[in-house]
C-alpha cells in the first residue's frame, strides 16, 4: 500500500512539472526561439561553389584531338565543400575533380577531357557536379565543332 501511494505521488509530481513547462508561455517561447536560431544558423552555414565560367566554347578542332577544359571555382561559403560526383553525358568525356574537401576561400579546378575520336560536327555537352554546397547540383557546359 505504501509503495502504491509513493508511485502515485511521483506521478502527480511529474505531471505538475510537465504542466508547468507547457503552461508557462515564456518557457515555450524560449524553446521556440532556441530551435529557430539553431535552424537559421544551419541554413546559413553552407559552402558555395562559384565558377569563373560555367560555359566554354572550344571552337573548331580536327577529329581525333583531345580537348582539355579547366573550370576554375572557389568556395565562397563558410563551410567546406565536398564534391561527391561529376557525371558526363557520354563516354567520350571524362572529368577530374578534387576528392578532398574544399575549404572556405580555397579555389580549385575541375578538368574536363573530351575525346573527339568518335564524334564529329557540332558538339554541345553538359557535365553535372554533385556536392554538399548550397546549389548541390551544378552544370558545366562546353561546345564546339569537330571537323572531319
Amino acid at each position: 500500500m505504501l509503495l502504491k501511494q509513493r508511485l502515485q505521488q511521483q506521478q502527480r509530481l511529474m505531471q505538475n512539472k510537465f504542466n508547468l513547462c507547457f503552461k508557462n508561455p515564456s518557457i515555450l517561447r524560449g524553446v521556440f526561439c532556441l530551435c529557430l536560431c539553431v535552424f537559421w544558423h544551419c541554413g546559413l552555414s553552407q559552402g558555395e561553389l562559384k565558377f569563373s565560367e560555367v560555359k566554354k566554347n572550344f571552337g573548331f578542332i580536327k577529329k581525333g584531338e583531345l580537348v582539355i577544359l579547366n573550370f576554375k571555382f572557389i568556395n565562397s561559403g563558410n563551410m567546406p565543400v565536398l564534391i561527391s560526383e561529376a557525371r558526363a553525358e557520354c563516354s567520350c568525356t571524362s572529368v577530374e575533380y578534387p576528392r578532398e574537401p574544399i575549404l572556405p576561400g580555397q579555389s580549385s579546378v575541375i578538368v574536363v577531357k573530351f575525346d573527339t575520336k568518335s564524334t564529329y560536327d557540332r558538339q554541345d555537352r553538359i557535365v553535372e557536379i554533385q556536392s554538399n554546397a548550397k546549389k548541390s547540383n551544378q552544370k558545366l557546359r562546353f561546345k564546339g565543332v569537330v571537323l572531319k
